[in-house]
C-alpha cells in the first residue's frame, strides 16, 4: 500500500512511526518537506522522495530519491514514457539508515555529477521483511 506521510491510511504498520521521523531528518537536511515523500508499506518497505531539480546528463528528466529496506538510499530519474524510475546510483554504505547529513552530501554529489560518492550496483544491506528489526534502525540504527 502507498500513501503520503500525511495521510491516515488504517494500515498497521510498526515502523511506520519511526520511518516518518527518519524521513523528517532527511528532507529538513535536503530542505524540502514531508509533503514530497510517499511510502509504499509492502516488503519491502520503502519511500520516495521528489527533488525539485535535474541532473548533469539527465536534462528535462525529473530526479527522485528512493529508500527501501534492504538496499538504503538510491537516486533515479523519471521516464518520459510513465514506466518505472531509472535507478542511477546507490548510496551503498554500512546500514539502510545513514546519518540525514549523509543522504544530503550523496544528492550534493549527484548535483555536482561526483561518481566518487555511491555506487552503480545495489547494495545488500539487510533482509527484507523483519519489521520490528527495521523499527529499532530506524530509531536508533542511524550513523550519526
Amino acid at each position: 500500500m502507498t500513501a503520503s506521510l500525511h495521510t491516515t491510511t488504517g494500515h498497521p504498520h510498526p515502523a511506520l512511526a519511526a520511518l516518518r521521523g527518519y524521513l523528517d531528518e532527511v528532507t529538513r537536511a535536503l530542505g524540502i518537506g514531508l509533503e514530497s515523500c510517499t511510502v509504499d508499506h509492502d516488503t519491502p518497505v520503502s519511500a520516495y522522495i521528489a527533488l525539485d531539480e535535474r541532473l548533469p546528463g539527465y536534462p528535462g528528466r525529473d530526479v527522485a530519491l528512493l529508500w527501501d529496506e534492504a538496499h538504503g538510499w538510491s537516486a533515479a530519474i523519471e521516464t518520459h514514457s510513465g514506466e518505472d524510475l531509472i535507478v542511477i546510483r546507490y548510496l551503498g554504505g554500512p546500514t539502510v539508515t545513514p546519518a540525514a547529513a549523509a543522504v544530503a552530501r550523496f544528492v550534493t554529489a549527484l548535483r555536482e555529477d561526483d561518481h566518487r560518492v555511491g555506487r552503480l550496483d545495489p547494495p545488500g544491506l539487510r533482509a527484507a521483511g523483519d519489521l520490528a528489526e527495521l523499527e529499532a534502525l530506524l530509531r536508533t540504527g542511524r550513523a550519526r
